[in-house]
């Protein structure tokens, strides 16, 4: 009996036992793979700290270590468990929303841009490379490019004597060094000489060593080695001399002083400008540069109320279509409904971009097909006149989303209330009736919001514009070569000089966070007013 009270007893302490187990394998194992994706997280952040320690950037540190900490805290806090799965998302949101908001609102209020795109010593050390001449009575140097892990150097004789130096490090006579035909260092102890057929084919290199100043001396005025086929070395010295303490290049051969400004600019006793600059705050002056610029104020003027009117004339009539073929193959008495919608949805299912393409060359007044098909051969300048380029535009923009709203109607249309209808027409309302009083308002409830993020979508379509016109035809005399289609958001990528020209990504920053607040203030608007319409409901 006694023998049968003890064994129920040990076998429950056997289970409990194998459930401990259990329990300990599931949570052994869940820790060792979170500590193992945890030393992955660590081993980057660590990484970018060390980066921007390097970098100076301190600003970059000071986040990258408090997010590493945020990080650790959370997952391996037993009480932070909703930030668990909130964290990695709201990282996320803080790089790529976040810091790029904010860091586009911190370029606008700067001239940062073509000559304006570095420090005020990047500055300084550009202007004396452009203002190096080759000294008149220089000697040429048979000159070997050599390499010490990552720094490259060059190495030449003088007078029988070899001599190495780097940007860093000046000339200097080292020992026990070979040379070879033509004087041509060919072994320099504690060096790589680089094979002159290394140099012929290697691009990269190639700008490395054309790019490179070896100092003579430590006295800057003695010049530096510079070579263009990397066999032979000359001394080039500049005109321009820094004075760090008062903050001037003067000109050696004229004698005119530039001194900083507060612009980022060196500017002369004579009035003349450097170049070369460097980027600085200068408060909301891109804001006011864009209304106030004669050159730039009337052609962003007409790209502002055309980009409104592509965006609502996309979304208006683009609706308009898609809701006309809707009603019109919702109807069941009409065959081959199926095949129909089909075909009506095939624009939607090619890539905006290419379809873009093909209409640019349809649409060519030369050799396209809409000119020989439908105008009996007409040249008629579809994308060079500004009224047609606009028209052709807007054409192609709705050619491309009303299968958008095609499907979207068609779906609002078979999820209307039945009832609703056929009380209607009991009543003795008629279609149009219907359509205007039921249909119609109801259609509004369900699609406005998806018109909202319509023209917001629209006023930012940068791929039809720059695939079928690239915002041509230009304005005349127009530096930032805007023109008759362009919208904002075209006209903030040639500003920025991406496409070439001239850079001024501040006052491309500037325009972008007009664009935002734009967007936003629409959008909200907009929303308010959608609610009026649910009152149909």
């Amino acid at each position: 009996m006694g023998h049968h009270d003890h064994q129920p007893a040990g076998r429950a302490r056997q289970v409990t036992g194998e459930s401990h187990s259990r329990r300990w394998g599931r949570m052994g194992g869940g820790f060792l793979v979170k500590l193992l994706l945890m030393g992955i997280v660590n081993a980057f952040g660590v990484s970018v700290i060390l980066s921007a320690w390097q970098a100076q950037s301190w600003a970059i540190l000071g986040v990258s270590v408090a997010l590493l900490a945020i990080a650790d805290w959370v997952y391996f806090s037993r009480r932070a468990l909703p930030l668990k799965y909130l964290l990695p998302g709201l990282v996320f949101l803080a790089i790529f929303q976040v810091f790029t908001l904010a860091y586009t609102g911190y370029v606008a209020f700067t001239n940062y841009g073509t000559g304006h795109a570095g420090s005020m010593q990047q500055a300084v050390d550009a202007a004396l490379i452009q203002a190096e001449k080759r000294l008149p009575d220089s000697p040429t140097y048979p000159l070997a490019v050599v390499r010490q892990g990552d720094e490259i150097g060059f190495a030449i004789t003088d007078d029988g004597e070899v001599r190495v130096g780097t940007a860093e490090e000046p000339l200097s006579a080292v020992e026990d060094a070979a040379v070879g035909d033509g004087d041509v260092p060919t072994a320099v102890p504690g060096w790589e000489v680089i094979p002159r057929a290394q140099l012929l084919t290697d691009t990269t290199l190639q700008q490395l060593v054309t790019s490179l100043r070896v100092p003579v001396s430590d006295d800057a005025e003695e010049g530096s080695i510079r070579t263009r086929e990397g066999s032979k070395g000359t001394i080039y010295s500049s005109s321009l001399e820094w004075d760090e303490t008062g903050q001037t290049l003067t000109n050696t051969e004229t004698g005119v002083v530039y001194s900083a400004n507060d612009r980022g600019e060196f500017v002369g006793d004579d009035g003349s400008r450097l170049p070369t600059g460097w980027y600085v705050n200068i408060g909301a002056d891109n804001f006011v540069r864009a209304v106030t610029d004669p050159s730039l104020a009337g052609p962003l003027l007409t790209v502002t109320l055309w980009t409104f009117v592509f965006a609502i004339a996309s979304v208006v009539v683009s609706f308009a279509v898609g809701l006309a073929f809707a009603l019109i193959y919702n109807d069941p008495r009409l065959r081959g409904r199926k095949v129909i919608r089909t075909l009506l949805i095939l624009p939607y299912a090619f890539p905006a971009f290419m379809s873009a393409l093909l209409w640019r060359g349809m649409l060519n007044a030369e050799f396209g097909v809409v000119n020989e098909l439908f105008f009996f051969g007409s040249t008629i300048g579809w994308l060079s006149d500004p009224v047609l380029a606009r028209l052709a535009v807007v054409f192609v923009n709705v050619w491309l989303s009303y299968p958008y709203w095609f499907l979207v109607s068609t779906g609002a249309l078979q999820a209307l209330p039945a009832d609703t209808l056929e009380a209607a027409t009991i009543d003795g309302a008629g279609r149009w009736r219907r359509f205007q009083a039921i249909t119609l308002p109801l259609l509004l409830v369900a699609t406005a919001p998806l018109a909202i993020s319509s023209f917001a979508f629209s006023f930012n379509n940068f791929t039809i514009i720059y695939m079928l016109t690239e915002g041509g035809p230009a304005f005349p005399g127009n530096q930032a070569r805007l023109g008759a289609t362009d919208i904002l958001i075209s006209a903030i990528y040639k500003i920025s000089g991406v496409s070439g020209g001239v850079a001024d990504y501040g006052l491309a920053s500037a325009l972008s966070i007009v664009v935002f607040i734009v967007i936003g203030v629409i959008s909200a608007l907009a929303f308010r007013q959608t609610r009026k319409l649910e009152e149909y409901q």
